[in-house]
């Protein structure tokens, strides 16, 4: 079990409760009642962040973990924080103008195809040289 992994984890966990709390707040902000998914811009745009953070994160969680197990918890840790670093520019992008989030997706994008093939190929690379 990596301590480092887990502190990454509750990173990534802590920005999506971010992100879950300016959806909250810009609800507030602009009167949008639930279950509303639409209206001001602004909230518009708060709401696409969350969700797709939210999708990211099912990929980028077990690939971390995974990534963590079959190659380094150090190399998974410093993918995980460049993932983090993305999504934050993303929301950053995206928040000031939509078609600014292009470089947050692209790093968090590459960040989790690190992990996820980099997990495929080590557990693949171990089950055919005598694991299990």
């Amino acid at each position: 079990m990596s301590n480092s992994t887990a502190i990454v984890t509750c990173l990534a966990l802590l920005l999506y409760a971010a992100f879950v709390g300016r959806v909250g707040s810009a609800r507030v902000k602009y009167n949008i009642l639930a279950p509303a998914t639409t209206g001001h811009p602004a909230f518009e745009r708060a709401f696409r962040i969350q969700v797709n953070t939210g999708e990211q994160l099912i990929i980028f969680l077990p690939s971390l973990w995974l990534f963590s197990i079959y190659i380094a918890p150090l190399w998974a840790c410093a993918i995980g924080l460049v993932w983090i670093a993305g999504r934050i520019f993303y929301a950053i992008g995206y928040s000031r103008d939509p078609r600014q989030r292009t470089l947050g997706f692209g790093i968090g994008f590459l960040a989790n195809a690190v992990l996820l093939f980099g997990s495929l190929i080590a557990s693949a690379w171990q089950l055919l040289h005598g694991g299990i």
